[in-house]
């Protein structure tokens, strides 16, 4: 009896011995913190749910020498991923040499919902810039994204920007802030472009009635991407950061 409660004991840990192992080398990792909005966000029940955020698809694209935490949530804004303490939690989180995704901007543009809305030359700079220099004092790497596109053509077959002076703002503070800066926004423009008005339906939500289980009534959203477009727009993104941010280029993994 003896004999087996030390091996039992020993058993144990072992067992926490291991996990203690595995959860240092993931806070030793190099970590990338995403912040944003839906079209950057993990989705829940992906087994049926077609919606994906492209940085929910970024993983596939990173060696297993760094780490990804994505703490973009459905429905931020910068305004509102400040107020609700979701910064905080990822400054308390920050380590030296980590890097900080910032992209938001469908949100902001809420002028109906003053919990979310922000001026793009006002609150909104300032917010990006606080993402900026709050990530500087832990000693983490920003960089800044402009927002992805909507697939929203006119009449005549031209893509129409939704978005405004917001990625205008992140250009200028990347530009006078010497923040690296990833232009999702042209990136996208080309690639919706690229698919022509009817097949690029295929990057975004669109299914009609009954076509599958998720959403019985059919859905048309030019918003939110499926898993094609997310992939395609996490590929963009990567493509881009080894451009713009070659001191990632080594946790990235090979084309």
């Amino acid at each position: 009896m003896k004999i087996y409660k030390i091996v039992l004991a020993a058993i144990m840990l072992l067992g926490f011995y291991s996990i203690a192992l595995v959860n240092d080398s993931t806070s030793n990792k190099i970590t990338i913190h995403s912040i944003g909005d839906s079209t950057m966000a993990n989705k829940p029940d992906p087994d049926k749910n077609p919606e994906r955020g492209w940085g929910q698809m970024l993983p596939q694209f990173l060696t297993g020498d760094i780490h990804l935490e994505n703490y973009a949530v459905n429905g931020r804004s910068t305004r509102s991923f400040i107020t609700e303490g979701r910064w905080e939690t990822v400054l308390e989180n920050l380590k030296d040499g980590d890097y900080v995704f910032i992209q938001f901007g469908h949100n902001d543009q809420k002028v109906n919902d003053s919990s979310r809305y922000t001026n793009p030359h006002t609150a909104y700079r300032r917010n990006l810039i606080k993402f900026v220099e709050d990530s500087r004092s832990r000693g983490a790497i920003p960089v800044l994204f402009t927002s992805i596109v909507r697939r929203n053509f006119n009449e005549e077959g031209t893509l129409v920007d939704t978005h405004f002076n917001y990625p205008l703002e992140v250009r200028l503070v990347a530009t006078e802030y010497q923040v690296p800066f990833v232009d999702l926004q042209y990136q996208t423009e080309l690639l919706v472009e690229s698919y022509g008005i009817e097949d690029s339906k295929k990057l975004y939500l669109h299914f009609a009635p009954g076509e599958i289980e998720y959403y019985p009534e059919g859905k048309v959203d030019d918003t939110h991407l499926s898993v094609l477009g997310s992939t395609q727009v996490a590929t963009l993104a990567v493509e881009e950061l080894r451009e713009q941010v070659p001191s990632l280029i080594d946790y990235l993994k090979a084309n």
